[in-house]
């Protein structure tokens, strides 16, 4: 019988004859193909004279290795978890402490600065104000979430910011009175917070129309009302006992932890004078540094404190501390400096060593500077602060070491002390090494 009569076994044997030679051809390629291979590179080498550019496929790809990761996971399971913070509240407090140092190696004295616009509610160290003022009230039964509770403060910027943001946080609405002589930028911030600010003409604080008097009947007004509106809280930071021990229970532990006890001078300006008195009554009276530590204040133009303090009095014997309607010197730095003594600063004015006054010219060079030198951008009093830190390291034996605060961010700074910065001129980088020259810091002492 013919395969053609079957044409199953016809297709069966044809399958398996193929199948043999695709074997046979394939064990005959594979010894042609390594003599094809080593001729086509033998061609390669002598047409490119050299045999860098080849490299085998194994040599290329590295072997991957299989890692197993289910005991390391394990191991996490059972660690205990870390710290989350608790709403932006959470976020307020140990900032950075780090050395500055381009003014470091300028003066040959360490610089630290304690990097407090960093700060995650408002950006100052007036979060930390912000907060225990909040808590102290609610624990005095002067402010109760939800029920409508607002807010009242007199402030030329950073407490507002701070308040109107932790006030959002906590249940209770702002209201913000400040002069209108200040940045354009905090007002702006301040509505997109969600509070309600009105700028007034600067006035002396004997006035009812001066900005934290103005609020203080604001908040009266509101209490008073008996409405259902709520109770109204003026936080009053200039003279509440919560402003100081914030930085007495938070930033002043803090630099001692940071620097390890390590630290020959605080150098610090004051507007309400609770920065510069909790953390010198922390660090030489908690601490027990004393005399070990120089507590300098850094006053700028238009202050009386620097008087106060190398002196013992604010102005003139013709002068009354109080009733000046405006500085002599219309200075452009903003957050510190005052012609009154509030009971924040008397908290630890004699825990004050010495002061330096430090001219606008030498904040906005110093602003300059850090730019130019450290990429640091920041307001007006965080230069101030800076210059008197140099000043203040110069005094002392080489090898000390200076701690003082950034405020705030350039940003809040723009249309005043920034704009100033470029009209002036000196937004040009330029070649001054010397930065004591710079400065001109003889004035300053």
């Amino acid at each position: 019988m013919s395969m053609s009569n079957h044409p199953k076994a016809y297709g069966t044997a044809a399958i398996a004859a193929a199948f043999v030679a695709g074997i046979l051809l394939t064990l005959g390629f594979k010894d042609f193909y390594s003599d094809l291979e080593s001729r086509y590179q033998r061609r390669r080498r002598s047409k490119r004279g050299t045999f860098s550019e080849y490299r085998p496929l194994s040599a290329v790809i590295a072997p991957v290795s299989l890692e197993d990761r289910t005991q390391k996971r394990q191991s996490i399971v059972g660690a205990p978890l870390p710290h989350i913070p608790e709403g932006i509240e959470g976020c307020i407090g140990n900032t950075p402490l780090f050395k500055i140092k381009s003014l470091s190696e300028a003066t040959g004295r360490t610089i630290l600065a304690k990097a407090e616009f960093l700060n995650g509610a408002g950006g100052s160290p007036k979060d930390r104000v912000a907060l225990n003022m909040i808590k102290m009230a609610e624990e005095a039964g002067l402010l109760t979430p939800g029920q409508g509770d607002t807010i009242y403060e007199g402030t030329v910027g950073s407490t507002g910011i701070s308040l109107a943001t932790l006030a959002r946080a906590r249940g209770y609405k702002a209201y913000i009175c400040m002069p209108n002589d200040q940045s354009t930028e905090k007002s702006d911030l301040l509505h997109h917070l969600g509070a309600t600010v009105e700028r007034v003409m600067p006035a002396p604080i004997t006035s009812t129309e001066h900005f934290v008097n103005l609020a203080a009947t604001r908040a009266r007004q509101q209490t008073a009302s008996g409405n259902d509106a709520g109770k109204g809280f003026f936080a009053d930071q200039f003279e509440s006992v919560a402003n100081y021990t914030a930085h007495l229970q938070t930033t002043g532990p803090e630099i001692y932890q940071q620097t390890g006890g390590q630290i020959n001078a605080f150098v610090s300006g004051a507007g309400t004078g609770g920065t510069i008195s909790g953390v010198a009554m922390h660090l030489k009276q908690h601490m027990g540094m004393g005399k070990d530590l120089k507590v300098v204040l850094a006053d700028p133009e238009g202050s009386g404190l620097f008087n106060k303090i190398k002196y013992g009095v604010m102005f003139s014997s013709t002068e009354r501390e109080g009733t000046r309607r405006r500085q002599q010197v219309d200075t452009i730095v903003e957050g510190i400096g005052i012609n009154r003594i509030t009971e924040n600063f008397e908290a630890g004015r004699e825990l004050i060593d010495d002061a330096v006054k430090v001219s606008d010219l030498q904040a906005m060079k110093m602003a300059r500077w850090l730019v130019e030198k450290d990429g640091i951008f920041v307001g007006s009093s965080s230069a101030v602060n800076c210059v008197a830190a140099v000043v203040t390291a110069l005094q002392m034996p080489e090898g000390s070491r200076v701690v003082t605060i950034l405020c705030d961010s350039g940003t809040r700074h723009l249309t005043k002390f920034w704009k100033k910065i470029g009209e002036i001129g000196l937004e040009k980088e330029h070649d001054q090494a010397d930065l004591a020259t710079l400065l001109d810091i003889q004035d300053a002492c």
